[in-house]
């Protein structure tokens, strides 16, 4: 698929129906709940906020040559999932998910579909309400109002972003930032799961939220503040399906590798041992008791 073009290219869709059609014949009866697409709104994500340079900035890149050398295509044609942030490739997501979508319904099994989405709490800043409007309806409206039809989707929430008129701002002096160097802000969980159901009018299910931090008692705090904003949702009649909290391990964190611990679970990387954390106790009995 990507020496075809990834991502931008029209018989992506197909090809990536074709494969769930496939899974689903396979699997379907044993699958409790199917998400097509992880994050396809990252790219519009990190590169709207300026994290990340746009796709065509990459290109003159050696690694992004040397990519396109190995798959024996040119460097334009080169359209990863992880870069597929043009309107193309956003068009190119989203007919994917719904054939995708229509593909899973196909075959055996009745379980719930849909797509997950890296929702920030977009926040203006001084003089910043438009631009951070305008960020929303680039980086999230743009997939949510495409959802509609789904059973749920899937809210993977950690922090606030603040715009101010020229762009992203940077947190505030004396905030406390995690591991990812963004800040600790579990707020950004309920703001995101009111703003994804009303937005799309259907049921949200959490499926990452956490904490990168070597202390364990700010992931009991952070926790214990996010799952209440979760809460107040379910009092105000919203449609939460559940909580998953990323991740049960600390685990390989992309680009950052094994240095930001967001595990309930640590683990040794030369022995292998896994040490359970007094935040995996505490969700656990928040679990048991089915509440906070």
């Amino acid at each position: 698929m990507i020496t075809a073009g990834g991502w931008e290219d029209q018989a992506t869709p197909e090809r990536f129906a074709r494969y769930c059609e496939h899974a689903t014949r396979y699997l379907g009866d044993l699958i409790g709940g199917a998400c097509t697409l992880n994050e396809p709104n990252l790219p519009l994500l990190l590169t709207k906020s300026g994290i990340m340079a746009p796709p065509n900035k990459q290109q003159p890149a050696s690694w992004w040559s040397a990519a396109a050398r190995a798959l024996d295509i040119e460097p334009a044609r080169l359209a990863p999932f992880f870069f597929a942030g043009s309107e193309r490739a956003v068009e190119t997501c989203l007919a994917a998910h719904q054939r995708a979508v229509d593909a899973i319904k196909s075959g055996p099994g009745e379980f719930p579909v849909g797509l997950t989405l890296a929702l920030q709490d977009i926040q203006a800043g001084p003089g910043g309400e438009a631009m951070a409007g305008q960020m929303r309806r680039e980086i999230n409206d743009i997939y949510l109002e495409n959802l509609r039809s789904d059973d749920f989707v899937g809210v993977q929430a950690y922090s606030r972003i603040r715009f101010g008129p020229e762009g992203l701002l940077p947190p505030e002096a004396g905030v406390e930032l995690t591991q990812m160097h963004y800040e600790f802000w579990p707020e950004a969980l309920e703001a995101t799961v009111r703003y994804a159901i009303d937005m799309t009018g259907i049921p949200v299910i959490v499926t990452e939220n956490g904490l990168s931090t070597t202390d364990d008692t700010r992931r009991v705090e952070y926790i214990r503040r996010a799952l209440q904003g979760v809460a107040n949702c379910l009092q105000d009649g919203l449609d939460v399906r559940g909580y998953t909290y990323w991740s049960a391990f600390d685990n390989f964190e992309w680009i950052m590798g094994y240095r930001p611990t967001f595990g309930l679970i640590a683990v040794d990387r030369e022995t292998q041992q896994r040490t359970i954390k007094p935040s995996a106790r505490w969700l656990g009995a928040v679990a048991k008791a089915n509440g906070l």
